[in-house]
């Protein structure tokens, strides 16, 4: 079945990759990149699809309820899909407004907007919203338990979207994601920083210890299972996505100086940030039974991306000489070094 996708926050990194997904793989859907273009948003990201006619961009808050059904209505959109957040976790530390005016009042109002039209409706939240997982792996069926603004800000739109299923009938699904890499990563995440730190021969500041544990996925499988879910989920249907394999953070980070030939002595352990969740873990077994898997193991996935961004200092480099470096001081410039125990970090 042929969809006409409202992609919000399709400029940004993971959205932009489900757009080349969407072009590459359905030849008769259309998609509207609907961006703001705030810090993390690009149309570099976008440049080789601007002259495709199944294309369509739209700059514009998705708070802006008349923006957003000007955009519905004039390019008979019938599937929304929401990738506009503010995602990162030490932005929703430092200024958190941001975050409840996106990724709740935005959210809000694209669900308002699809309950009239009785659209389709897809959310792409994250596995941060179970907060710190100390054994075992979460389930779709768990409780949520954000513990940064940003997690918070992201479960509460998630609870928007179930109380829209439930008390409207609208037809919407969820995924939530574990730690996607990929091309087009602004690097204020930490692969896509690390990886061009060590490409300028720069300090890694590792949290902590580096112990924590994440589930790195590469984002081309992510977006293979959001098209999936909203194809094939029920209406209601919560995912978890990823490769159900977590590595710790020092793991990532020997893979990356490996990859490159870099030197362990550019790590420096930093102070952690306040609330830093230790682990994440998904079950992934409700998405798999849907027919998905994932393509990568997170070090092939981080592997993957490092190679991209050393192939791809056009995209980096102008992003990391401008207002980039204020953000960079004001995260790290004032982290204290810390010893941490034997063995913690690689000889």
């Amino acid at each position: 079945m042929k969809r006409t996708w409202l992609v919000t926050g399709g400029a940004g990194f993971i959205g932009a990759n489900f757009v080349h997904h969407l072009l590459d793989h359905h030849p008769d859907d259309r998609v509207v990149v609907y961006d703001k273009l705030t810090y993390a948003g690009n149309l570099d990201n976008l440049r080789d699809r601007m002259a495709d006619p199944r294309f369509a961009f739209v700059h514009a808050d998705i708070c802006d309820r008349a923006a957003v059904e000007a955009a519905v209505d004039g390019h008979g959109v019938d599937t929304i899909a929401n990738f506009a957040a503010e995602t990162h976790v030490d932005r929703s530390i430092v200024a958190p407004d941001a975050f409840i005016h996106t990724d709740v009042l935005g959210t809000h109002t694209l669900l308002e907007v699809a309950r009239e039209r009785r659209l389709r409706y897809h959310q792409v939240s994250t596995d941060e919203v179970y907060g710190h997982v100390p054994d075992g792996a979460s389930t779709e069926a768990d409780p949520i338990a954000p513990r940064s603004p940003y997690a918070a800000s992201k479960a509460a739109g998630d609870l928007l979207v179930n109380a829209y299923f439930v008390t409207y009938g609208l037809h919407t699904t969820i995924t939530r994601g574990s730690n996607n890499i990929g091309p087009y990563q602004y690097p204020e995440k930490v692969v896509s920083l690390f990886a061009t730190n060590a490409i300028d021969d720069l300090p890694l500041p590792v949290y902590g210890d580096g112990r924590q544990e994440r589930d790195y996925q590469w984002v081309g499988d992510h977006c293979e299972a959001i098209d999936l879910v909203v194809r094939r989920g029920q209406p209601g249907d919560v995912f978890n996505v990823g490769t159900g394999t977590s590595i710790t953070n020092l793991e990532m980070v020997e893979l990356i100086l490996e990859a490159l030939g870099k030197p362990a002595s550019l790590i420096r352990h930093v102070e952690d940030r306040p609330g830093h969740d230790r682990r994440y873990a998904l079950d992934v077994s409700k998405l798999q039974a849907l027919g998905w898997r994932p393509r990568h193991t997170p070090q092939a996935a981080i592997v993957r991306a490092v190679e991209w961004y050393a192939a791809n200092p056009w995209w980096w480099r102008p992003i990391k000489s401008g207002a980039f470096r204020e953000y960079y001081e004001q995260m790290y410039g004032q982290r204290k070094e810390i010893a941490v125990g034997p063995g913690a970090a690689p000889a």
